[in-house]
């Protein structure tokens, strides 16, 4: 608890953290069978690597084009050619379910006195309707994303973002990310760090230390005292 002692605010990636990436491919099951999760492994990976690989091109594109490109790619190698399919999956992406464990941490945070907010790779009007849909944005105070910047996590101007949406200090502020790359990013930045281990999965060897790990957001509101 001593590491996060002085935190005043608490900022949330939201792809994987807040929000199910595997959602869409799950509610489109009976129609993809046993490729369902190969297929969403795939469509997340390459949604990560192109949003890494334009940042460093360069050719920075929204992150509804990157979902739509990286799903293309990993139903062109599942050889499934569903035109209407595609269209469902992505539809279902602006809806994705929230994990169990969001809504009431994010409550109990504010009603704590934390200021909560998202810091996401997400296109606004992606992540809006997401939090809307799942009830999330009365509980946040702020939603902020890389657009007005035109890079992606894990640059640190990304990380600034929240230092000036909070007004806090990085150091003064705990940053959640179940992604093991974002968190590292975040602590290299100076943020205070949880790293939300949900499946159990080990760390990337990257620079930038956690303060904690956790396995849910149930385990975050006692780190603060709460």
């Amino acid at each position: 608890m001593t590491a996060f002692a002085d935190c005043k605010a608490c900022v949330f990636d939201a792809y994987g953290t807040l929000l199910n990436v595997h959602a869409a491919t799950a509610r489109e099951s009976a129609a993809l069978g046993p490729l369902a999760q190969p297929l969403s492994d795939l469509w997340r990976r390459k949604q990560l690597e192109y949003t890494w690989l334009r940042s460093l091109m360069g050719a920075y594109v929204d992150f509804w084009q990157v979902t739509q490109d990286a799903l293309d790619f990993a139903m062109e190698t599942h050889a499934i050619e569903a035109p209407a399919l595609r269209r469902r999956l992505l539809d279902l992406y602006w809806t994705l379910e929230a994990y169990p464990d969001a809504a009431g941490t994010l409550a109990r945070l504010q009603a704590g006195g934390k200021k909560t907010a998202i810091l996401t790779n997400g296109a606004p009007a992606m992540i809006e309707a997401a939090c809307k849909a799942n009830d999330l944005d009365r509980q946040l105070d702020r939603i902020l994303t890389v657009a007005p910047l035109g890079i992606y996590k894990p640059d640190a101007s990304v990380y600034s973002l929240a230092v000036t949406g909070m007004e806090a200090e990085a150091s003064e502020i705990c940053f959640v990310s179940a992604n093991a790359w974002d968190a590292r990013g975040a602590a290299c930045f100076g943020f205070t760090v949880a790293w939300l281990d949900r499946f159990g999965k080990l760390p990337d060897r990257l620079p930038g230390a956690f303060a904690a790990e956790i396995r849910d957001l149930a385990a975050l509101p006692p780190l603060l005292g709460l």
